[in-house]
């Protein structure tokens, strides 16, 4: 699938390794954490599958921040500037970062695109900025962005087994959002109850979150959610790098 992590490769061969694979990304995720934190930009990985609903989620968080927080992102894919130009509609200045064949992103990507004419004086003045990953429950949840947190987004229509069949992704989410969650009453198979017990097998830790960006429901909680991050985040509670993940520090507890 990818050429750049290695997961189209079926040949295994053992070899000594002294320096981490992802050691460069992380020192570039280290330098991107230091300058989120010294612009006081939140932000935010969103991961989920192709069609989950993670661009419609952030046109639905435009919407209920209008006038009180200013946002900012970029959208992984391997082609196309579909989903940066629907945020741009929805009021959020954004760009696209096409991969080709990755399938995700990583800490150069962002660090590129924090440099762009079209996007930088936006994210001088943003309050939290959105990075939209490339559509994919594997490999995104491998590469520290800088971000001071990770969301992880579910459709009810992937079924209730996802966070069991992909438990990397759902042990590195903050908080999980089940979306699309207006079409629950057509699938009598599927619950929220269903999944926060397939979630909790894998990542107890993570919070689950039910929304719908058609209806608004569950929106405001994640909004909470959000003001809750940035408060603690600009409090000096930060978010450790993907590698030494842990909740520790998670603001998933506090709330008001």
């Amino acid at each position: 699938m990818c050429d750049v992590c290695g997961c189209n490769e079926t040949r295994k061969l053992a070899i000594e390794v002294h320096t981490p694979l992802l050691a460069r990304n992380d020192a570039e995720a280290a330098h991107l954490r230091a300058h989120f934190a010294g612009r006081r930009l939140t932000t935010v990985n969103v991961m989920g599958s192709p069609g989950a609903g993670k661009t419609a989620l952030l046109e639905a968080v435009a919407r209920a921040f209008a006038g009180r927080a200013r946002l900012a992102a970029v959208s992984g894919d391997l082609a196309t500037e579909n989903d940066a130009a629907r945020l741009r509609r929805a009021g959020i200045p954004s760009l696209s970062i096409t991969t080709g064949t990755g399938c995700h992103l990583d800490a150069h990507h962002v660090h590129d695109v924090l440099h762009a004419p079209a996007l930088a004086p936006a994210l001088a003045e943003a309050d939290y900025f959105f990075v939209e990953n490339v559509g994919n429950l594997v490999c995104p949840a491998l590469f520290d962005l800088g971000q001071a947190a990770n969301v992880v987004v579910l459709s009810v229509t992937e079924g209730v087994d996802k966070p069991e069949k992909y438990p990397v992704m759902f042990r590195h989410a903050d908080v999980v959002l089940l979306s699309k969650a207006d079409l629950l009453p057509h699938l009598p198979e599927v619950s929220e109850a269903a999944v926060a017990a397939s979630l909790a097998r894998v990542a107890p830790a993570a919070r689950l979150l039910t929304v719908s960006a058609r209806s608004g429901a569950g929106i405001p909680a994640f909004v909470e959610w959000l003001e809750t991050l940035r408060a603690t985040t600009l409090a000096g509670g930060g978010h450790t790098a993907i590698g030494e993940h842990t909740h520790a520090t998670s603001p998933t507890a506090p709330r008001g």
